[in-house]
């Protein structure tokens, strides 16, 4: 199966992908407001670039695409069926690289959250998970 786009066009959609303020990190990061939390943003100086951080309870959360991150199970995970070794190696490389950035945070003391985009689609179950991974 054939990309439907121009290499241009194809390009020009990839270019827009956000890394930061996505949706689903601003979802997460209102609730945590609203739930008397202070946070930090994308501090550069912590392995991987935590979307948000807690310093005052050592906790960082990473809000992960389910298809960028690969999140088992999960429908939005699928690989693409066109240039799948390109594909195949950026995504597993994607999950190394949070692997190796999470056991370097686990090692400076941080405890490490993450939240599934998926998870981010009812705020009363994100309510709960965020209390549950919160303790």
């Amino acid at each position: 199966m054939a990309d439907h786009l121009s290499k241009d066009k194809r390009s020009w959609n990839m270019s827009r992908i956000r890394s930061k303020n996505t949706k689903p990190e601003m979802i997460v990061r209102s609730l945590l407001h609203r739930m008397g939390y202070r946070f930090r943003l994308h501090r550069r100086d912590l392995p991987g670039t935590p979307d948000i951080v807690l310093p005052k309870h050592k906790i960082v959360i990473f809000c992960h695409g389910c298809f960028w991150h690969q999140h088992l199970e999960c429908k939005r995970a699928a690989k693409p069926k066109t240039n799948t070794d390109y594909w195949e190696n950026k995504l597993l490389n994607n999950v190394k690289r949070f692997k190796i950035n999470k056991r370097e945070l686990e090692t400076q003391g941080w405890r490490v959250i993450i939240i599934w985009e998926c998870e981010t689609k009812s705020i009363e179950t994100l309510t709960q998970i965020i209390r549950e991974r919160m303790k």
